[in-house]
């Protein structure tokens, strides 16, 4: 009797292996990504990459786990594309317009005054993505999704009218773009690091300077500034991409959830990104910063810059360049 037992035992033991293992080459095993991101944890970028992965292995039901790496823990933001690119790290979220030397289609990002509303970076990156991809497939990368930071305004320490009353002033520059900026407006460039904004304010060594009410609430600016006008300068869009082979790795029902979830942050990402403007807009108001509208003069004049800067990246990045601006300006 008890080898009966046993023996039916082993054969049971034996039927729930087998089932075991059919399971096993059925269900494919859970993968892991990194995802490496240069900006700190509170960014809403990085909540919005938080959410992302959770809603990723939430429709996988576990099968694709992402790992989100913040504040350059994992790699650096310069470094992040190449890190993707050569399989350092599955994956990586890095800001478009740093980009512009190996995807001179991701400069459109930088050039200022031409997308001045949240529904004109919409038309603007519907008509930039096809070449995305087509330049990031050459590079290994798959662009999964893009967000726009809040857009860049002008604080000034006096009143402004039209681009003449921003002739003198000492203007903080950190980039090229601002640079020429400042001089097509007469200004005085002065490159100053964003950490000693407040030094030089008190110091009196600048009077203006273009960046996000965002930006400005984190370095409380009111000290020594007095205006912010809501130019909608440019919005630059930080871009989420994969590996391509990694990607490629995935079971069909797995990469259409990643594309699904990638479609589901970019409306949640548009939407944190205008709070963030509207709330840090108002933070400035609260602490005696004046919020003005933008000067029809001053309007005029950066909107003619905007075309000046448009047609210059044109002839610097060639015909590829003309898939997004010719279409661009016949829509708006």
């Amino acid at each position: 009797m008890k080898n009966v037992v046993a023996a039916a035992l082993l054969a049971a033991w034996g039927s729930l292996c087998l089932a075991q293992a059919a399971t096993s080459a059925i269900t494919p095993a859970a993968t892991t990504w990194k995802l490496a991101t240069g900006y700190r944890a509170e960014s809403f970028h990085t909540q919005n990459l938080e959410e992302f992965a959770r809603e990723v292995a939430a429709a996988t039901q576990g099968q694709l786990k992402i790992e989100v790496a913040a504040n350059n823990s994992l790699v650096k933001l310069a470094e992040i594309p190449a890190a993707v690119s050569s399989g350092k790290v599955e994956a990586g979220e890095a800001i478009m317009s740093g980009m512009g030397k190996e995807v001179p289609l991701a400069g459109a990002d930088g050039v200022p005054f031409v997308v001045g509303s949240y529904e004109a970076v919409q038309r603007m990156w519907a008509l930039q993505r096809p070449g995305i991809e087509r330049e990031f497939a050459r590079r290994g990368l798959k662009p999964l999704y893009a967000v726009p930071w809040p857009p860049q305004g002008l604080y000034t320490n006096k009143p402004i009218r039209d681009v003449k009353d921003l002739q003198g002033m000492k203007m903080r520059t950190y980039n090229p773009t601002t640079v020429r900026i400042a001089e097509l407006l007469s200004a005085t460039p002065v490159d100053v690091p964003m950490v000693q904004v407040g030094q030089a304010l008190a110091e009196g060594k600048m009077d203006a300077m273009i960046t996000s009410a965002v930006t400005g609430v984190e370095n409380k600016v009111w000290g020594g500034l007095k205006h912010y006008y809501e130019l909608n300068a440019w919005f630059p869009k930080n871009i989420v991409f994969v590996n391509a082979k990694a990607f490629a790795a995935l079971p069909p029902a797995t990469q259409q959830a990643v594309v699904r979830s990638a479609a589901l942050a970019e409306i949640r990402g548009f939407a944190l990104s205008r709070s963030a403007a509207v709330s840090a807009t108002e933070d400035l108001r609260k602490n005696g910063i004046k919020v003005d509208p933008v000067p029809f003069e001053l309007s005029r004049d950066l909107k003619r810059m905007g075309e000046k800067f448009s047609r210059e990246w044109v002839a610097s990045v060639g015909n590829s360049a003309n898939e997004i601006f010719i279409p661009f300006y016949s829509l708006r």
